[in-house]
């Protein structure tokens, strides 16, 4: 693993027209859904998955388990790692349903999109899309 400058126009630029190599979608975990009513704050969810995968100095396979995206070239910064879905409930790590769809929601563009190599969007959202299919509902990108 290589080290790159701060901010490397591009390095940047490579990355947003899909070139580089290490960006990877996590494989689909099947996680036990939390509540459908159970509220989300990401913030607070990261602390607590963080706690849970003892990954408190630098992400781990269990942290990334909670996540659909990471850059897999930089996969030992926390900064790596988007979209994340999961919470821990009663010890366990299960996917959020306002988690899925606040992910779902940014993959249409809400909160300003999410900057993802092209090649990895459509795996991104297939991966979203098996956790709306749990929820028996359509993602987003799928609704007439």
């Amino acid at each position: 693993m290589g080290t790159r400058p701060a901010f490397d126009h591009t390095w940047h630029a490579r990355r947003a027209r899909g070139y580089l190599t290490g960006m990877a979608v996590t494989s689909f975990q099947d996680l036990p859904l939390a509540d459908r009513d159970r509220a989300w704050n990401g913030g607070d969810a990261e602390k607590r998955v963080r706690a849970w995968a003892g990954a408190e100095d630098e992400p781990n396979q269990r942290y990334r388990d909670a996540h659909v995206w990471y850059d897999a070239d930089d996969k030992d910064h926390f900064t790596a790692y988007k979209l994340l879905i999961a919470d821990v409930v009663d010890g366990r790590l299960k996917a959020v349903p306002r988690g899925v769809m606040a992910a779902g929601n940014v993959m249409v563009g809400g909160r300003g999109g999410v900057d993802l190599p092209r090649q990895d969007v459509d795996r991104v959202k297939s991966h979203l899309a098996k956790y709306y299919a749990k929820l028996g509902e359509d993602a987003p990108w799928e609704r007439d």
